[in-house]
């Protein structure tokens, strides 16, 4: 395939998981004319966020395997289709239900796009030039997350909530005819050697490593952190800021692409650097920037309302470095398997996290700003829970993530105390590991 092509193929995955992580995060800027019209609690609004990344972690699984046995083009395409076009119909609920059903919807569809895109560029880039695409790939997280704030709450400000929702779901009209128009590469085309059989240990053998462990529960903690900021994060600038929907998506949405862009990118280059040095480097590092996070993230919730720049900007900050996780902790995971396990052990990490750790996040948080505020009105002798005490509880709720840094902090310096006996583990063959691989000859 020509360089041409490649980068071709790249642009137009990279645009894909863009529109993926736009579509997942774009009840975020509209939390709160959402909340108005349906006369929600914080705890129903969180659960628009926990209930279909549940379902995105169980319909996973079966998704990862069809990606290795179907058609990635087809599949990422339907995938798109479908997140898309339930997104477009949100726009038309007109109850919190039908709302609902069409975020399971949206996340059922985009089950598909981590599995297919990832396993689409592993065919097209070799190893050695495989981590940088990657990197571009997962560039769309952040990036999605900042356009759908920074789209969508101007956009809801100007034409409504239901206006923005539409917006969101037509860049899949130009998407799904692009990648229509790619050449999938046929599996291992990349590979210098192929593997003619291979015997995978069971997910046991996996899970019997001790650092698997601390990187699943690392995982839980640190997606419940950032779910929750993506779901509350613009509602917590309007109540308690002050600012108008416009201002707290556009806004949240600058910081969440520039300090989740930095913090990817330097997480990235320093775990290139840092593992020839320390085979706990990685994890350490991780585990630095996720102690760092929780006091700058304390110091940017306690600003006093109205200091919505200096919080926009501490938390961001402090979001930038609990991002720094991905490029740090997935390539540690990756020094404590085997080559032929790490699909498997992917999607035993997903699944995890996402049942643990990021379907909790919007939920819990909501609930508990749902307690504080009646708990605030109660102390004010008020029978009425007010816009004022729901600021007060999403406040006081916001608390959360700074000591859920802490915890994460601690997660992976555990971690690092165990990784480098199963880093050399995994050089030595063991009844215990996953290392029952048969290779022949090209």
């Amino acid at each position: 395939m020509s360089s041409t092509s490649l980068t071709r193929s790249l642009a137009v995955l990279f645009a894909v998981n863009i529109l993926n992580f736009y579509d997942r995060q774009v009840l975020g800027a509209l939390l709160e004319p959402i909340r108005k019209e349906f006369h929600l609690s914080d705890t129903q609004l969180g659960a628009l966020g926990t209930m279909p990344i549940v379902l995105y972690a169980l319909v996973g699984l079966p998704l990862g395997r069809l990606a290795d046995s179907w058609s990635r083009k087809r599949l990422l395409a339907a995938g798109v289709a479908v997140w898309a076009s339930l997104t477009g119909f949100g726009g038309l609920a007109r109850s919190y239900l039908v709302l609902m059903v069409s975020r399971l919807g949206v996340y059922l569809g985009e089950a598909a796009c981590a599995p297919a895109a990832t396993s689409w560029i592993g065919d097209l880039y070799p190893p050695e030039r495989r981590s940088r695409a990657l990197a571009v790939f997962m560039l769309g997280v952040p990036i999605g997350g900042a356009l759908s704030y920074a789209i969508s709450g101007p956009a809801a400000q100007a034409w409504g909530w239901r206006a923005a929702l539409l917006v969101a779901a037509l860049p899949a009209v130009l998407l799904i005819p692009a990648l229509a128009r790619l050449s999938e590469p046929a599996r291992g085309a990349s590979e210098t050697r192929r593997a003619a059989a291979a015997t995978v240990s069971p997910v046991s053998s996996i899970l019997r490593i001790p650092t698997m462990w601390w990187i699943i529960a690392s995982g839980a903690l640190v997606n419940f952190n950032l779910y929750a900021l993506a779901t509350f994060l613009p509602a917590f600038l309007t109540r308690y800021h002050g600012l108008s929907v416009g201002q707290a998506g556009l806004w949240a949405g600058a910081g969440y692409g520039v300090a989740g862009i930095a913090g990817g990118m330097i997480a990235g280059a320093w775990g290139d650097r840092v593992i020839h040095k320390r085979k706990d480097g990685r994890m350490l590092s991780a585990a630095a920037a996720a102690l760092v996070a929780a006091p700058v993230a304390l110091v940017g919730i306690r600003q006093p309302a109205g200091a919505a720049a200096a919080s926009i900007a501490l938390i961001m900050i402090a979001y930038g470095l609990l991002n720094m996780y991905y490029g740090l902790v997935y390539s540690a995971m990756h020094d404590i398997v085997a080559p032929a396990v790490r699909g498997t052990t992917m999607a035993i990490y997903f699944l995890a996290m996402y049942l643990c750790g990021a379907s909790f996040g919007p939920l819990i948080t909501g609930r508990l700003s749902d307690y504080l505020a009646h708990s605030a009105a109660r102390a004010a002798g008020s029978a009425v829970v007010g816009e004022a005490y729901r600021a007060i509880g999403l406040h006081q709720a916001m608390y959360a993530i700074p000591a859920l840094s802490a915890a994460l902090a601690l997660a992976l310096w555990a971690g690092s105390r165990t990784i480098a006996a199963d880093m050399a583990r995994i050089s030595q063959p063991d009844e215990a590991g996953p290392r029952r691989i048969v290779q022949s000859a090209p």
